[in-house]
């Protein structure tokens, strides 16, 4: 059974996107089987693996809202063993449409169950938000990891998301974990990012992943090709820190490969 994870902060800018698809591709380089779930209207995931979003005709705004067998809109990938649910611009209007659903928090939850078997990791991009779509991930994951980008309001708004998990695990998914919080954007001339790295640790200790993700040109660049950086770039330190967070999420679940 897949391990489903959930990339979320309400705030923008933190590397949501970019830690979902490259994470997403450094589980398939890994020899994973790995579905990235695109959860965000702006569909940034699903371009940045190569798919125009004006494109999508059915994603998962459809199988959320109407009910649509989420295994007919699976796409492939250049990578080897990484598959895409996309998104489009309508995911914006799922949010009203749910609101008179009955378990509308779990929505998401239904949809995916049907694939947990099929994968050793399910990735879900959320919005920058802390609305339904965002809750219905957090209620159909196992556990979330949290990126926190190396600048100044770097903990702004954190703790009304460990709160708004606090609740979800109260009411509506007590088995949901914090995989980990996630440092990017992280900038080793500048004495803030250090700064940043040590109070965040100090407040958070082990919930922080020992990886810790640059700020670099290359792992910016590549989603414009439609490629995670692994595919753009496999050498640089983009690439190269996304695969030692792979490396380390599987370390830290005991996963081994597994040829499927």
């Amino acid at each position: 059974m897949g391990k489903i994870i959930a990339i979320a902060n309400q705030k923008g800018g933190v590397g949501k996107t970019t830690t979902a698809m490259n994470l997403a591709a450094s589980l398939a380089v890994l020899e994973f089987k790995t579905l990235v779930i695109d959860a965000d209207p702006q569909a940034n995931t699903t371009s940045g693996l190569g798919h125009d979003p004006k494109s999508i005709n059915t994603s998962i705004y459809e199988c959320m809202v109407d009910g649509i067998d989420v295994k007919e809109i699976i796409l492939s990938t250049e990578i080897e063993h990484l598959e895409l649910v996309p998104s489009h611009i309508d995911l914006v209007g799922a949010e009203v449409e749910m609101i008179n659903l009955d378990n509308r928090e779990e929505k998401m939850k239904e949809v995916i169950h049907t694939l947990k078997d099929l994968y050793d990791f399910i990735i879900i991009d959320c919005s920058p938000s802390l609305g339904l779509i965002t809750i219905n991930a957090l209620t159909a994951a196992n556990s979330v990891i949290i990126p926190v980008q190396c600048e100044y309001f770097a903990l702004e708004g954190l703790g009304k998301l460990l709160n708004t998990i606090k609740i979800i695990q109260t009411r509506l998914n007590p088995d949901l974990e914090i995989e980990g919080i996630l440092l990017t954007m992280y900038d080793v001339r500048l004495r803030l990012s250090n700064q940043v790295v040590e109070e965040v640790k100090l407040h958070f200790k082990n919930m922080v992943f020992d990886t810790i993700i640059p700020r670099n040109v290359r792992l910016s660049e590549a989603p414009s090709f439609g490629l995670p950086a692994i595919s753009f770039d496999a050498d640089g330190k983009g690439a190269v820190s996304y695969l030692n967070l792979a490396g380390e999420i599987v370390q830290k679940n005991n996963l081994q490969k597994v040829n499927k």
